[in-house]
């Protein structure tokens, strides 16, 4: 074991890192805070007056007292659907929860937003707490309020493979699999949404507010000319003693929260992973010193090191190939007893040996090709050991140029990409910082299947930086109205860049990446290590570990 990380300096330049990093962090919780109000006092008031639970306070109810709720995309539509007055969460909470000790996924509607109705990213929402359900084998609860699909959009959300219909598809594969399904009918569930609860293993129906039909009273009138009203199509009384659709008929909120709990009691207990634990040791540095770490400017090097003696258990590492393809680091270590392999982006200014014996700085934070095969042996060891991995991203991409490329960089990169596509232990990813280009994949970006993936707030994601991508932006513009006949002046041109620029600036923030889930949530500094705590744990609740096999692979 070596020791990482050291004491540092709380000079100058260490306070303004850190300044910035509890401003932006203020920041993010004031849009959380927001998103958590969903559709606002008065929605919430009218949900109170009925007797119903706001999903927040329904899911606090069910998990474990002092237990955590891991909240999976919080941020999710945020900024999104202005049109039609946003949807804050999505209008639906989903996470991960402790009910009697047993990790559990929960899907809650929240009807104080648009009546629980889906939009486009609120189906995306719940396809990923079924996928986090199905990836790890863990039992999932529905908490429905939902007054179905969001018409004004149907034609987003009705038709398409991972639209509406794959939630019902979902659930069969679920139940297929073993995994434990029960639904809690809260409120309305309508039309294709009434498949959900009834797709589950149990289903529990509220007195007086649940209701469950494929058309409502006005859809019945138009299609068939009957009159009915809700209790009489589709209530609890209905489908407990005529129908016999439902399991369990409830007076309240309470007693249905009540009776999910003790169902999740009595399952039976869960295979594991088996993924090695011992007792946790806490890092030999304060995990609160990340904030100054950081820096405010993402430009500027860092040392990866000082962010994992802040992580790991007593800041003790096993590092591989330590002093080969120094732009990435690779290593064993506990977090929180967890035995893991650790893959991250060395942000400072390296010095590596070339092949023919000559040295050569390398710039922090890009992908050589020795990194990478470092990077892809690595990660065989690992799904040999059956160790899960921890990506910690800070990447601008792979090395370009004449040498890199007659070095074989693609051929390197792609050996990378292989192994972590292939990989079959639980991928955990943090962006740290940045995320550009063929360096997000290489570093299980969302599209390589992590279990879970999570952001900093001061993280950037793009195919490329900022100021490259703007300029390539503005002289493709340029070359497109000159091809019209139109001269840009110089003064025009700066308006143009300043315009880019502002909308690429946007879409790089994490704010933008969590609205649209390309990460799960944007998450504390100082909580990296918890965090990777509670994703293993999670993990550890699938005993199937495919085998490893990359297929063809260039060496």
């Amino acid at each position: 074991m070596s020791k990482c990380g050291t004491k540092i300096q709380h000079d100058a330049s260490y306070e303004k890192n850190r300044a910035a990093s509890l401003d932006i962090l203020a920041k993010l919780n004031e849009y959380i805070e927001k998103a958590h109000l969903g559709g606002g006092y008065e929605a919430a008031s009218r949900q109170k007056k009925r007797g119903k639970m706001l999903p927040r306070e329904r899911i606090a109810s069910l998990i474990d007292a002092n237990s955590q709720f891991m909240e999976v995309g919080s941020l999710a539509a945020n900024n999104m659907y202005a049109e039609h007055g946003g949807a804050p969460s999505a209008g639906i909470v989903t996470g991960i929860g402790k009910i009697h000790g047993r990790e559990v996924v929960i899907v809650a509607n929240d009807s104080t937003v648009k009546a629980g109705a889906y939009f486009p990213m609120t189906i995306k929402k719940n396809l990923r707490a079924q996928e986090i359900a199905i990836q790890n084998r863990l039992p999932i609860v529905y908490l429905v309020d939902s007054a179905g699909v969001f018409l004004p959009m149907q034609s987003e959300i009705f038709p398409d493979k991972d639209d509406f219909g794959r939630i019902f598809y979902n659930n069969a594969v679920l139940s297929s699999m073993g995994v434990p399904q029960i639904a809690a009918v809260m409120g309305p569930c309508v039309a294709g949404g009434a498949y959900l609860p009834i797709m589950s293993d149990e289903s529990i129906i509220v007195e007086g507010t649940g209701s469950v039909f494929l058309a409502g009273p006005y859809l019945v009138k138009a299609a068939i000319g009957e009159d009915t009203d809700t209790e009489s199509l589709g209530g609890a009384e209905t489908h407990s003693s005529i129908s016999g659709i439902t399991d369990y008929k409830v007076k309240s909120d309470e007693e249905a929260l009540d009776l999910i709990r003790g169902l999740i009691s009595k399952l039976g207990a869960p295979a594991k992973a088996g993924f090695d634990r011992i007792a946790s040791s806490g890092p030999k540095f304060d995990q609160k010193e990340i904030y100054g770490i950081i820096p405010e400017e993402r430009s500027k090097p860092y040392d990866m090191y000082e962010l994992l003696g802040r992580t790991i258990d007593a800041s003790d590492f096993d590092e591989y190939k330590a002093t080969y393809g120094k732009s990435i680091i690779c290593g064993y270590a506990r977090v929180d007893g967890w035995a893991v392999g650790i893959i991250a982006n060395q942000r400072t200014i390296v010095k590596s040996k070339q092949p023919d014996g000559s040295s050569e700085m390398q710039i922090g934070g890009v992908i050589y090709s020795q990194s990478a095969d470092k990077a892809a042996r690595f990660i065989m060891n690992c799904n040999q050991k059956r160790i899960p991995l921890v990506f910690l991203q800070d990447v601008t991409g792979f090395m370009v140029g004449t040498r890199a490329e007659r070095g074989g960089i693609i051929k390197d990169g792609a050996k990378m990409v292989n192994a972590v596509a292939n990989s079959t232990v639980p991928k955990i990813t943090f962006i740290i910082g940045n995320s550009f280009g063929a360096g997000n994949y290489a570093m299980c970006g969302k599209a390589y299947d992590p279990r879970l993936i999570f952001a900093l707030p001061s993280s950037r994601i793009a195919v490329m930086g900022g100021e490259q991508a703007s300029q390539t932006l503005l002289s493709i513009r340029v070359q497109q109205m000159e091809r019209g006949g139109k001269k840009i002046s110089a003064e025009e041109q700066k308006s143009l860049l300043d315009e880019i620029t502002k909308r690429y600036n946007e879409e790089m923030d994490p704010l933008y990446a969590a609205a649209r889930l390309w990460v799960d949530e944007i998450i504390d500094p100082a909580k990296i290590r918890e965090t990777i705590s509670l994703a293993i744990s999670i993990a550890d609740n699938n005993p199937e570990i495919g085998r490893f096999n990359v297929g063809v692979l260039q060496t």
